[in-house]
C-alpha cells in the first residue's frame, strides 16, 4: 500500500439531533433505525414539529470514520462538498481540528443536513437532506487525489449517486488503494441491489455490514452463513452484531471480537462510523486484526456514551493510549 493514509469520500453533512418519543417516530410514518431523504421543507417541518431543542455537530457517515481516524493519530483526509454558509464552516473547521484535511468544494447551495431522532431505546432514526453534498462532481475525483492512500473509504450511501461512486473506486483502485465499502443501512442495499453485488466483486477490498445490512445483502439471517456470503469477494469481511461484538474475515479465517462492556448507551449515532474508524485505522497502520477489531469495539463503545457522533477529547487520549 502506498502509505498509511485513508481517504474518505461521501457527503459533507451536519447532524441536528433531538432526543424523541417512539410515538413522536409513528406520527411520520417512519420505520426506526433508518434513514430517509427529504427536502430542505420537509426537514424544517419535522424540527418545529419538536419541541426539543437540537444539538448540532458535524456528520455523515464516511466523514465520521475519517475524523476518528484523525483522532487516532491517523493521515486522513476527507472529499466531500459544503455550502457557503455558517453549516459549511462550522463543518470544515471540525475537520482541520481533527487533524483531517478537508479536499471540500464549496457551492451556493445551502450546506447539507441530518436530522437524526433518538428514541429513548437510543436508537436513531435519520431524515436527510443532501443540500450541496450530493453536488460534487465526479469527473474531479481522480486517481490523484488518492496518489498517497492505503485505504479509500467509500460510504455506502454513495451508492444513491451512481457515477460518483463508480468515479471514487475506479479512482482508488487506479491509485492502487484498498477499496473499503461501509454498506450504511439496509435501505441503501436494498435500492442498490442491481448493482451491488458486482461492485464488490470487482471493486471492494474490505466490506462493512451490521446485521440489518448483512441480512438485506446476503439473504441470511444466520451469522455464520451471512459473514460466509460477506467475505466471498472480498480481502476482509465485517460483520456487526451490535452489543454481541463483530466478526472479521481475513485470510480465510473468521475472528470473533468481543463488545466491550460497561454503560447503556446513550445514543448510537456514529456507533458504527467509529467502530471503523478504528478497525481500517488499525489495518493501515499494520496492527493485527485483533487488535485492529478491537480498537473498533472501543471506538463504536464511547461513542454510544455521548450524543451524536464526536467522542470527547479526554476519551480519545484514553484510547490513544491502548494502541
Amino acid at each position: 500500500m502506498p502509505s498509511n493514509t485513508i481517504t474518505g469520500i461521501g457527503s459533507a453533512l451536519v447532524d441536528v439531533l433531538i432526543n424523541e418519543t417512539d410515538e413522536f417516530l409513528q406520527k411520520l410514518s417512519k420505520e426506526k433505525g433508518g434513514m430517509t431523504y427529504v427536502t430542505a421543507d420537509e426537514h424544517q417541518f419535522i424540527i418545529s414539529a419538536s419541541s426539543q431543542i437540537p444539538v448540532i455537530v458535524p456528520g455523515g457517515a464516511a466523514c465520521n470514520t475519517i475524523l476518528g481516524v484523525g483522532k487516532l493519530g491517523g493521515a486522513a483526509r476527507f472529499i466531500g462538498a459544503r455550502g457557503k454558509d455558517e453549516y459549511g464552516d462550522i463543518f470544515e473547521n471540525e475537520v482541520r481540528g481533527c487533524r483531517v484535511e478537508p479536499m471540500l468544494t464549496s457551492f451556493d447551495t445551502p450546506t447539507g443536513k441530518v436530522l437524526s431522532i433518538v428514541t429513548p431505546d437510543a436508537q436513531r432514526s435519520m431524515f436527510t437532506d443532501l443540500g450541496a453534498s450530493s453536488l460534487l462532481d465526479p469527473a474531479g475525483v481522480t486517481s490523484q487525489v488518492f496518489s498517497d492512500t492505503a485505504i479509500a473509504l467509500v460510504e455506502g450511501y454513495l451508492l444513491f449517486n451512481r457515477d460518483l461512486m463508480m468515479a471514487a473506486v475506479k479512482a482508488a483502485k487506479a491509485a492502487g488503494a484498498l477499496v473499503a465499502l461501509d454498506l450504511a443501512s439496509f435501505e441503501v442495499v436494498n435500492a442498490s441491489k442491481d448493482i451491488l453485488q458486482d461492485l464488490v466483486k470487482e471493486y471492494v477490498d474490505i466490506l462493512i455490514a451490521n446485521e440489518d445490512e448483512a441480512k438485506a445483502y446476503t439473504g441470511e439471517s444466520d451469522e455464520n452463513a451471512a459473514i460466509e456470503k460477506l467475505s466471498a469477494h472480498v480481502t476482509y469481511a465485517v460483520l456487526k452484531v451490535g452489543s454481541r461484538g463483530s466478526y472479521i474475515f481475513h485470510d480465510n479465517a473468521v475472528t470473533r471480537i468481543a463488545p466491550v462492556k460497561g454503560n447503556a448507551p446513550v445514543d448510537t449515532t456514529g456507533a458504527g462510523d467509529l467502530w471503523a474508524a478504528g478497525f481500517l485505522y488499525g489495518i493501515a497502520n499494520g496492527l493485527s486484526i485483533e487488535k485492529s477489531g478491537a480498537l473498533g469495539s472501543m471506538c463504536g463503545y464511547e461513542v454510544c456514551q455521548v450524543m451524536g457522533a464526536q467522542i470527547p477529547g479526554p476519551v480519545w487520549e484514553k484510547i490513544r493510549a491502548t494502541i
